[in-house]
């Protein structure tokens, strides 16, 4: 079980450092599709930053916990259930933070 953390949590981790090199906006699901003129509302390099860090962070949770349960063989399942818990509130709460303010777009 604690594979599947690490493969997932490295995975992950690379994705967002991929995003934050490559400036890889075009990865980012809805920003990508969105029209020239939704895109012009956004600052992409606040965007590439906030997401490419949103991805390495959560997928630490995952790494932490693959690691943690390789220590505590006896609560191992408690574990990764802890760290897959904790990566899905932190993403789920950064997307309701980025989604109910204008952080993220130009200022004017």
């Amino acid at each position: 079980m604690w594979m599947t953390n690490l493969l997932t949590g490295v995975f992950i981790f690379f994705l967002g450092l991929a995003v934050k090199i490559f400036k890889a906006s075009y990865l980012i699901a809805g920003y990508n599709t969105a029209s020239k003129e939704e895109k012009a509302k956004y600052d992409q390099e606040k965007l590439i930053n906030y997401v490419s860090g949103l991805l390495m962070i959560s997928s630490l949770f995952l790494i932490l916990g693959a690691a943690v349960s390789i220590l505590l063989t006896e609560f191992q399942e408690g574990i990764i259930m802890a760290s897959w818990i904790m990566f899905t509130i932190f993403i789920l709460a950064s997307l309701v933070y980025v989604n109910t303010g204008n952080c993220l777009m130009k200022t004017r």
